[in-house]
């Protein structure tokens, strides 16, 4: 049990910190190569946070556990919209513009809904898989049209910080491969971990699921906290939006490509749940163009509630 609770812990913190030097070494590159900021920041970056829920849940269903996989999936949106959107509102109301409500909050609420209507009937074919990736294919697309259409100074004085640097290109992509196998295997350790300590003390394949889920949410919510803290409102949105996003169309369509099956332990109310989250979180923030503290301490209850459902 201790060396289970050792790979766990380790492979949290690997998968983290290999993730996010992926991503610094992705946008490295990107810029060497003159790739627009644009798709750096919509593209690159968005996907990049998402990286440790692609690992788990691929790994998961490659091992045959689909239930697991999917289950990484609803929690890690469930846990982005309840406890790392809640817990920032908690810190500071978050603004919100019609415009990201209009486009990006419509584009993740149709990628969650997307989601949940295949996953309703129990069962997922490798042709729904394969939608859901088509599906971020043109999410991708979405995202990238619309940042050409607008501008944002934070999110471009964020990505200002890091140079270009031609001398070190091949040394950015030594390090993003290296990075890449950290995180591959540190997603084996942490499953194997959950797994074993969930069949020693009991524990269900959803709130196994849930672990993960939390865990692979977890750069999420220090980005999301960091960003509160400094009032970056449409930081935070855009770390949470973007995640669900590539979250219900990339990870869960190439969680189910790998091994399509039937679904044994993953309960419609919890996947019901991961939406009506959703709802609540838009309805807020088209309230006055804002999330209160208020709001964000009821998404965070929501959060207790979906743990508790999970059992």
């Amino acid at each position: 049990m201790l060396i289970d609770i050792i790979r766990v812990l380790a492979g949290l913190v690997i998968l983290i910190v290999a993730a996010d030097r992926l991503v610094l070494s992705a946008v490295r590159i990107a810029k060497t190569l003159n790739v627009s900021t644009i798709i750096i920041g919509a593209v690159i970056v968005g996907f990049g946070t998402s990286v440790p829920e692609f690992v788990v849940s691929s790994v998961a269903s490659a091992q045959g556990n689909l239930d697991l996989a999917l289950s990484n999936v609803v929690a890690s949106n469930t846990s982005n919209i309840t406890l790392v959107l809640g817990t920032a509102a908690v810190i500071t109301a978050i603004s919100t513009k019609h415009a990201v409500i209009k486009r990006e909050g419509v584009l993740m609420l149709a990628a969650v809904s997307a989601l949940a209507v295949m996953l309703f009937p129990q069962s997922v074919t490798r042709v729904e898989g394969a939608v859901l990736v088509v599906g971020m294919a043109a999410a991708i697309w979405a995202l990238v049209r619309w940042g050409k259409e607008s501008t944002n100074e934070e999110a471009d004085g964020e990505l200002d910080e890091i140079e270009a640097d031609p001398d070190r290109l091949w040394i950015e992509v030594i390090y993003g491969v290296a990075s890449l196998i950290a995180t591959i295997a540190a997603g084996q350790q942490l499953l194997v971990g959950v797994e074993n300590i969930g069949s020693a003390i009991g524990l269900s394949v959803v709130f196994m699921g849930l672990i993960t889920g939390v865990g692979t949410s977890l750069p999420e919510l220090s980005a999301a906290i960091a960003a509160s803290r400094r009032k970056q409102s449409d930081l935070v949105l855009g770390n949470v939006l973007g995640s669900n996003v590539f979250n219900s169309l990339g990870v869960a369509g190439l969680a189910i490509v790998v091994r399509p099956g039937t679904l044994t332990a993953l309960s419609p109310l919890l996947v019901g749940m991961m939406v009506a989250t959703a709802l609540f979180a838009g309805l807020f923030a088209a309230t006055a163009q804002r999330i209160t503290r208020l709001e964000g301490f009821v998404l965070v209850l929501m959060f207790g509630v979906y743990a508790a459902m999970s059992l």
